[in-house]
């Protein structure tokens, strides 16, 4: 395939699935994707599912004559439905398909959207369990893949699914050696839709009292899949997640880009106390490091035998330097994994010693926080989780 770049446009609405847009966003720009993330409400910031805040590159309005390669639809409600009626979205998509490009979708956007459009007629396609009726409806067959093509439509089920399905539109654009590159460096599932494990060691007891309180910090360069993957699950698991930004300002851009709010500054909040502090990787955890009040936190939780976690390069970054490992087995993103002293468990993919978890990448996000789901609440809960979110 010509190496020219390829062109991606992901709307979002109030309501759209965090996880499946930016693990969307992420994926497709590693692999090479000029992604434009538009609103299709009033405002570039959006309130996602699950309390998350989302800002994107443009409005809809302001670039309906645009040209992409490939649109691709995120779930999540009532971001599905805004998106279905959403009209200059409906002509641009049609349009789309007119011309023989790439359109997709995911979670519930296949049958609201797509089948609602009538793009679906003679085609396979996959959706959300629950909507699995209405696309039936709107398409030749409904078929429970996690990720199908049918000409140039790719439809996917949820948010468990998006990393697969992310990876089989990169490989549409760019051909399979840069999708089995980016596969690759996200770590993918070599199993999907097993049920899930981690590696546990030293069992102990994560203690809270009514639910627990969970702290995860974001910075500039931050791992956009990983922090929202933790905030995603936890909060649907309902724990009480705070979104805490490092510096001056609670709007913070990612390692590849995606633009995300916090709730608060981590000075508001770097006198409390937590049940759990965990930190997403990306280059953002070499600014975690940096940040002393965030690193003071980290030793208060340890000293009080506290749980505190850490997934991609935060376990070499912030807890190997401050002695946050010391007597602990962890693993860390493969880039990296050479500066652990300790390398016993480094090709596991989430790991829990006592305390501590520590997990590798992007592609290990969702089983990451599954396991801290099954930490504070067991393990019932969180197949409970995992099965609906298609992990």
């Amino acid at each position: 395939m010509a190496p020219s770049t390829k062109t991606v446009l992901i709307p979002i609405a109030h309501g759209t699935e965090p996880l499946e847009a930016v693990a969307m966003i992420t994926t497709l720009r590693r692999g090479g994707a000029d992604v434009t993330v538009a609103s299709v409400e009033a405002q570039v910031g959006v309130d996602a599912c699950h309390g998350i805040k989302m800002v994107a590159d443009t409005l809809l309005s302001d670039i309906t004559d645009s040209i992409f390669d490939l649109i691709v639809l995120p779930g999540g409600l009532p971001g599905g439905e805004t998106l279905k009626n959403c009209k200059p979205l409906e002509n641009m998509v049609k349009k789309q398909d007119t011309d023989g490009r790439l359109n997709a979708a995911i979670c519930c956007a296949p049958a609201l959207a797509l089948g609602t459009w009538g793009l679906l007629q003679g085609k396979k396609a996959t959706g959300y369990p629950v909507f699995m009726e209405k696309l039936a409806a709107t398409c030749a067959t409904a078929v429970e893949s996690r990720v199908q093509i049918d000409g140039r439509i790719v439809t996917s089920r949820g948010p468990g699914t998006t990393i697969e399905f992310s990876i089989t539109l990169v490989e549409q654009l760019f051909g399979k050696e840069k999708a089995d590159e980016v596969s690759s460096i996200l770590l993918v599932r070599p199993n999907p839709g097993e049920e899930f494990t981690f590696t546990e060691l030293n069992k102990t007891e994560w203690l809270f009292e009514d639910t627990p309180q969970i702290l995860v910090p974001i910075a500039e360069d931050s791992e956009e899949t990983e922090a929202i993957a933790l905030v995603d699950i936890l909060r649907r698991a309902k724990a009480n997640v705070v979104i805490a930004a490092i510096g001056n300002s609670l709007e913070v851009v990612g390692s590849c880009k995606a633009k995300l709010v916090a709730d608060v500054l981590l000075d508001e909040v770097s006198e409390k106390s937590f049940d759990l502090i965990v930190l997403p990787g990306g280059n953002g955890a070499q600014r975690f490091a940096s940040c002393e009040k965030l690193v003071n936190m980290l030793k208060k939780q340890a000293e009080a035998n506290k749980p505190y976690g850490g997934i991609c390069k935060s376990p070499v970054y912030v807890f190997e330097p401050n002695g946050l490992l010391k007597g602990k087995k962890a693993t860390t993103h493969p880039r990296v994994s050479n500066e652990l002293s300790d390398q016993s468990h480094i090709e596991d993919r989430v790991v829990v010693d006592g305390n501590v978890i520590t997990s590798r990448a992007p592609g290990t996000a969702m089983e990451f926080s599954l396991a801290i789901v099954e930490k504070f609440y067991g393990r019932e809960k969180a197949l409970q989780l995992a099965k609906a979110t298609l992990v």
